[in-house]
């Protein structure tokens, strides 16, 4: 999972970023509520957020080319 956000497009990383966060925000929001089953789905929902917003930080300061 590490190297597949690699072959996105710009615009395809915006949107995978903006569905992890709202996974994520649900995941957290279960925590709270209830019983989930792996608890360190959250440690690699906010990995892989991060991991997004790495590449997309790239594409802005040009390091990446489209």
């Amino acid at each position: 999972m590490k190297n597949s956000f690699n072959d996105l497009t710009f615009k395809e990383l915006l949107t995978k970023r903006e569905e992890l966060k709202k996974k994520y925000r649900d995941l957290r929001f279960n925590m709270v509520i209830g019983h989930i089953d792996n608890p360190l789905q959250k440690r690699i929902m906010r990995r892989q957020i991060a991991r997004l917003n790495t590449i997309i930080n790239e594409y802005n300061l040009e390091i990446r080319k489209e």
